[in-house]
């Protein structure tokens, strides 16, 4: 292979790798009934003027299997997180006791459990189309190429592997995910 076609088919995996990590970045976003708190990776906080990332200024921990408790390092900014948890996507209430603020994650119902896997699916589809879309684009650079007819060919096929490999790492993370939704 050529230097130019190692060059492609290297940014071409990067960029698949990237796609595999933005999917799993989403499906921290889904809860699961466990406390993950990556959940709360998406909530910003207003601190000294700049939106700061909650787990920046504030320690989160796991106390039981349902529940997260976020202290901040700073007790004057806590009605301010508390607003920012209770004003987020995440679709939990905090309890706050003065020191820190409790979210308690109810267990899921079996329906609400196939809607969310039904979301995870979406995702991952969502995820392997551009996994596709990054083939199709190198396919093009390949082509655009004007390579020796074998040499297109064997790298056509190393592309073809690439995203065989990344579409099957796309359904592994999805079922990771589904089956941890779905385990009660």
């Amino acid at each position: 292979m050529s230097e130019q076609t190692d060059l492609i088919l290297m940014e071409l995996e990067e960029k698949m790798e990237k796609s595999v990590e933005a999917i799993v970045a989403e499906f921290q976003n889904i809860r699961t009934g466990r406390a993950n708190p990556g959940i709360l990776d998406s909530i910003f906080i207003k601190y000294y003027g700049v939106d700061t990332q909650l787990k920046q200024i504030s320690s989160i921990t796991v106390p039981e299997g349902n529940q997260l408790y976020i202290k901040p390092f700073d007790k004057s900014i806590l009605k301010e997180v508390e607003r920012a948890i209770g004003t987020s996507k995440i679709g939990l209430t905090p309890q706050n006791d003065g020191i820190g603020l409790r979210l308690i994650f109810p267990q899921l119902t079996e329906e609400r459990r196939k809607e969310l896997s039904k979301d995870v699916t979406k995702l991952s589809e969502n995820g392997k189309v551009a996994i596709r879309n990054i083939r199709r684009d190198g396919n093009e650079q390949i082509k655009k190429l004007s390579l020796p007819e074998d040499l297109e060919f064997s790298t056509l096929d190393e592309i073809q592997k690439l995203t065989d490999k990344y579409t099957e790492k796309m359904d592994e993370v999805s079922e990771k995910k589904i089956e941890e939704i779905m385990n009660i």
